[in-house]
């Protein structure tokens, strides 16, 4: 079996970890022995702090996923939760803990077709999810689309966007959930320090949504809490917001340098605002996986769709337009 070289099916963030995230894990390390702030109400201050919102409308837990986890689990029942496909992979297995209903809808052009979704809304649809920028296509909503999207649902249906890697996109290319929440007392907002604060290790996320979601998800917090030292290193990130966003320019600086050479050697891959590119390469998929295997590249198939691959360091990247290039003289 081939060592692996670059790991490139994550979605991890290769920059060094932000300045003070390293001394606050240290520094609280000697305090792992004491409750401290169990539900992490310091953080929860803080954030509110940072997105000018009210502390009660937010909620920090162990990553986005144990959040979604939890919001669906309490708001859909045995409904329904409508969601594009492909999108984030783990939304099935969501659903099905939540012992719900996925209704999943295909992309239109690699991204949300949100009439579609629209129609596919019943009486017994309880949340739709909105992945954006979308996993794995890396395709982004605007605010114009979703705010005609939040138009054409009911007043009853939660609508949850996922924004694991905002920070990663063009501003003036997304919407920001958090206004829509301002404005849309059905929006909740999901995010993560996971990926462009580059704490996937310590596992913080938080949500903002309405007093009355945030208050039904309260009691399960009990049981998913943020470590102490997670807590630590998420206050020390948003110190460090400055530095966070210029580590994020240098991946779509890359980003935009691979999908540059991708397309001159003719592959399709569409415009990402994520930190990763998707290649949709049909019949191809699976071949190309296990041709970059060989060469100790890992990347990701998903859905038979097509093939997710990260934004790695430019060493990295320079191995993936290499493997691509050779690749392409294969297809000759």
């Amino acid at each position: 079996m081939t060592p692996v070289r670059f790991e490139l099916s994550l979605n991890e963030n290769f920059r060094a970890p932000l300045p003070g995230v390293r001394e606050a894990v240290i520094t609280t390390a000697d305090e792992v022995n004491l409750t401290k702030d169990a539900l992490a109400s310091g953080l929860t201050q803080a954030i509110a702090e940072y997105l000018d919102v009210p502390r009660g409308q937010v909620l920090v837990g162990p990553g986005s996923g144990a959040l979604l986890q939890q919001l669906l689990t309490t708001l859909a029942g045995d409904g329904e939760v409508v969601h594009a496909w492909p999108s984030f992979e783990m939304y099935p297995l969501l659903i099905g803990n939540a012992r719900a209903r996925p209704i999943a809808v295909g992309l239109r052009n690699v991204t949300h077709d949100l009439n579609a979704m629209a129609a596919a809304v019943t009486e017994q649809t309880r949340v739709v999810l909105i992945c954006n920028p979308n996993n794995p296509t890396g395709s982004a909503l605007g605010e114009a689309e979703l705010k005609e999207f939040l138009g054409l649902l009911p007043p009853d249906v939660t609508v949850v966007i996922d924004e694991a890697y905002i920070d990663f996109a063009d501003p003036a290319s997304i919407a920001d959930g958090i206004q829509l929440y301002r404005t849309d007392p059905r929006v909740c907002v999901v995010r993560t320090f996971s990926k462009s604060h580059g704490l996937l290790g310590l596992r913080v996320g938080y949500l903002v949504a309405n007093e009355t979601v945030v208050g039904r998800l309260a009691p399960g917090s009990y049981f998913y809490r943020v470590a102490t030292v997670a807590q630590a290193a998420a206050f020390a990130a948003l110190r460090a917001r400055g530095q966070m966003r210029a580590h994020c320019a240098e991946v779509a600086a890359e980003r935009g340098r691979v999908h540059a050479a991708l397309r001159q050697l003719g592959w399709p891959v569409p415009a990402s605002e994520a930190n990763f590119h998707w290649l949709p390469l049909g019949a191809d998929n699976d071949r190309f996986v296990r041709f970059c295997a060989e060469e100790g590249v890992v990347v990701r198939e998903i859905a038979g769709a097509g093939v997710r691959v990260t934004v790695g360091t430019r060493e990295a990247n320079d191995a993936l337009i290499d493997l691509a290039r050779r690749f392409t003289r294969t297809q000759v």
